[in-house]
């Protein structure tokens, strides 16, 4: 989770750092984008343009990363990805790296309420199977890619820290009892794969009901395949969901760990942004409700 002390970002600061860094686009109107994220803050540049900022230390590497591997990402996958066109320095009193992107139009999905959810969930399976597809060398170890024992710890906390939020109706006897099994399931064999690995539906950008690009690519690098199976739980209804597994080919072992995943955060995330964060909560309580529908 992010940290909650997050930088104090403004028009104007935007504006500063635009115009000593690339003035090439001083006078460009600078808004601010509303957004459910938590890591970073976003600026309209004009119409076409996007200016990304960390708010916390912890994004700061993220933008770096990005910097990097978006460009190589781009041509092998089916959907478009964030085009970094400006690599903005720590300036200004502000203290990370920082991007200025092509501004990528679209809507983001809503669980319940999907125009095209059938085929969203192919579009989807498609994205996921290109990024499993990649060979480039050097990748990093995608942030939620090690093994599910590692969420243990913060998952059993979460669950306990529900139980004390009886407004929250979890059911905590049964998501705990989801999550032991889970542990039991067996570890993923094989070399790690290439995932986005943070497929939430604040990160999918949709167009006529059908993915138009993927965004927020700060987890990505290699690990356990189930970490992109969030869409099956934390969007997709489930006649959706099943096309989604199947043109997957996720066998029982990585769809329970899949699974378990995206428990486990919808778990953490919603004690931690219940009062903060309705986005984020919102979705944390339809994972959970899904989750224990499928049950």
């Amino acid at each position: 989770m992010a940290s909650a002390a997050l930088r104090d970002i403004d028009d104007d600061l935007v504006r500063r750092l635009i115009s000593a860094q690339f003035p090439q686009w001083t006078g460009l109107a600078v808004r601010r984008w509303p957004s459910g994220g938590t890591v970073n803050a976003m600026y309209r540049l004009g119409d076409d343009l996007v200016v990304r900022l960390p708010l916390v230390a912890d994004g700061a590497g993220d933008v770096s990363m990005e910097q990097r591997w978006l460009p190589l990402l781009a041509p092998l996958l089916p959907a478009r990805i964030p085009e970094m066109v400006g690599a903005g320095e720590p300036a200004e009193g502000y203290p990370w790296p920082w991007s200025v992107c092509r501004w990528l139009a679209g809507d983001h999905p809503e669980a319940g309420a999907l125009r095209e959810a059938v085929p969203l969930a192919e579009d989807l399976a498609a994205f996921v199977v290109a990024m499993r597809s990649i060979t480039l060398p050097g990748a990093p170890k995608a942030h939620r890619g090690g093994p599910l024992a590692s969420l243990d710890a913060a998952t059993r906390a979460a669950i306990t820290e529900l139980r004390g939020i009886p407004e929250e109706d979890v059911d905590c006897d049964a998501v705990a009892r989801i999550w032991q099994e889970a542990l039991r399931a067996p570890a993923r064999a094989g070399p790690p794969v290439w995932l986005h690995a943070d497929l939430m539906p604040g990160n999918l950008l949709t167009d006529g009901g059908r993915l138009a690009a993927v965004i927020d690519f700060g987890c990505t690098g290699v690990g356990d395949p189930a970490c992109d199976l969030f869409p099956a739980w934390n969007l997709l209804p489930v006649d959706a969901r099943d096309v989604f597994r199947t043109a997957l080919g996720a066998d029982d072992a990585t769809w329970f760990r899949g699974r378990a995943r995206t428990l486990s955060q919808a778990l953490i995330a919603l004690p931690y942004y219940r009062k903060t964060n309705p986005t984020m909560a919102r979705n944390a309580r339809h994972v959970i409700r899904a989750v224990l529908d499928e049950n």
